[in-house]
């Protein structure tokens, strides 16, 4: 025996929940499947920014994609508050990246230029000296020179955000299944047959969001995930009294008056230990940033995994051999959720992708 479904999600992170409930708003029936606990969960560790000054630089489809996204955030976020009255902490008083010499500030001047030239000025920035850096965060350290400030930048609580979209999900209907790691994906019919540890399902979709999980199981739908783990590690401090109103890309001011610490990327498998030295050079920049915090208290560290492909992008494809079958994967859970919920999910809805992801395919790495 199986249950019915509309439509299976597998992969309950935050790019799984957000597609679930952008299906559910859709009036489908749908259910989440997800691992459990022992997945390798990229959402525990995420930073929280919904950021657009640094994703597509050089790569234009993904520049509109992303500021697509948080052009919708304002939306989204007062949606899923008015729905669940859980408040994500999402703000967008813009965002800033600090540099801390000169040879920053010029690789950072041609990035930003770069960036600008793909969307002809519909994205927005500055490049600012010193002083004018200080004009917006006092707190900032002598070795300070510039930075980059974009008003399209902001910052969320990614475990409230998630909480948020569950809670909205299972409100409008939908089904979240722990511990139910899928096995076995076969056609059936018009649909799929879907067995997991624990039980059996069917549906006339399914799209695959189980982050590193997806390279086992896209080709069990006709597909191809290529991702790799690649390791960040955060620093939470102590409560702080305000002083960082804005998030930059190395640390951040939470609702709760702590401050994150992060922005390291190793390649170094499925190690998600936190280790010393990382934490040494990442608390040192912001220390560097911020002199206020050299006598800040640490009082949580982490590893996490992104979920990395061959070139830094999304992929979002959907089966040639097995049509309903989808598959996505990226790397910036937070800051695509919006448009994941609001915009990819009509799509799979509608049983056809948009013809603005046909770049994102996995057939771009195919030469």
């Amino acid at each position: 025996m199986s249950t019915s479904y509309d439509a299976i999600v597998v992969g309950g992170g935050l790019l799984g929940s957000a597609v679930g409930y952008g299906l559910a708003r859709q009036g489908l029936r749908c259910t989440i499947l997800d691992e459990g606990d022992v997945a390798y969960r990229a959402a525990r560790g995420n930073f929280g920014l919904v950021w657009v000054q640094s994703k597509g630089i050089g790569k234009p489809i993904y520049a509109d994609w992303t500021m697509g996204s948080a052009e919708r955030y304002p939306e989204f976020s007062t949606e899923l508050l008015d729905r669940t009255g859980i408040d994500t902490s999402y703000s967008a008083p813009g965002g800033i990246h600090i540099c801390l010499n000169d040879e920053e500030y010029e690789d950072r001047v041609e990035k930003m230029s770069t960036l600008t030239s793909h969307q002809n000025g519909r994205f927005k920035h500055e490049m600012l000296d010193r002083k004018a850096m200080l004009e917006r965060l006092p707190a900032l350290g002598p070795e300070v020179v510039g930075g980059s400030y974009s008003p399209h930048d902001g910052h969320v609580s990614p475990l409230y955000l998630m909480r948020s979209m569950q809670r909205a999900f299972v409100d409008l209907g939908g089904e979240i299944k722990n511990d139910n790691r899928v096995l076995d994906i076969q056609k059936s019919g018009d649909g799929f047959s879907v067995r997991t540890a624990n039980e059996n399902f069917s549906t006339a979709r399914i799209v695959l969001a189980a982050g590193l999980g997806n390279k086992a199981l896209a080709p069990m739908v006709g597909l191809e995930q290529p991702v790799r783990p690649v390791k960040g590690q955060i620093i939470v401090t102590e409560r702080q009294a305000p002083f960082l109103d804005m998030p930059t890309t190395h640390a951040r001011q939470t609702g709760e008056g702590t401050i994150m610490i992060g922005d390291s990327h190793e390649d170094i498998g499925f190690d998600i230990r936190s280790t010393p030295q990382v934490m040494q050079t990442i608390a040192n920049r912001a220390r560097r940033s911020f002199p206020v915090l050299s006598k800040a208290k640490i009082v949580r560290t982490w590893g996490a995994l992104r979920v990395m492909t061959p070139d830094g992008l999304p992929i979002y494809d959907q089966s040639e051999t097995m049509p309903g079958a989808f598959t996505a994967a990226c790397h910036s859970g937070v800051t695509l959720a919006a448009t994941h919920a609001m915009v990819y999910a009509k799509y799979v809805a509608d049983g056809q992708l948009g013809r603005e992801l046909e770049g994102l395919s996995v057939r771009r790495f195919d030469v």
